[in-house]
């Protein structure tokens, strides 16, 4: 089974598409305290590298939600459309933008340490810590 599909999206009221050439076929799920504001829960989302066209780009806003990531939206009917690096410009995009895609697998889960008692998932996945997840990303010294 190949890591990564191409896939095809859309926003809710159909005006931004997207077109994935890289999507990851493993779904996390984020429960900073960022994205369970920005969506209501947690963010189930899959990497879809760099190789993104979005069509009707006039139609989505941005906006910097850190000093390393923007999020973007459809100003239309308001669907989150990605959270993107802006060190590397990688988009990382809600799952359900694509549908129904019986690939997915849900293997891992951020910012376990900010998830609220309120809900706990039965998915055996791979858990990290904000701390553990920056830890990965940090440059190394030397």
């Amino acid at each position: 089974m190949p890591e990564t599909i191409e896939a095809k999206g859309q926003c809710l009221c159909g005006a931004v598409r997207i077109q994935a050439k890289t999507l990851a076929q493993k779904v996390g799920a984020c429960h900073c305290t960022t994205c369970r504001k920005w969506g209501g829960g947690p963010l189930f989302a899959v990497s879809a590298g760099t190789d993104v066209t979005i069509e009707n780009y006039d139609k989505v806003t941005v906006f910097a939600s850190s000093d390393w990531a923007e999020r973007g939206f459809c100003h239309q009917c308001g669907t989150h459309l990605f959270y993107r690096l802006r060190q590397n410009g990688e988009y990382i995009m809600p799952a359900g933008l694509f549908g129904d895609i019986d690939d997915f697998h849900f293997d891992h889960q951020v910012f376990v340490d900010q998830r609220p008692a309120y809900y706990q998932f039965a998915n055996q996945t791979k858990d990290m810590t904000g701390a553990e997840l920056f830890a990965m990303y940090a440059p190394e010294d030397g």
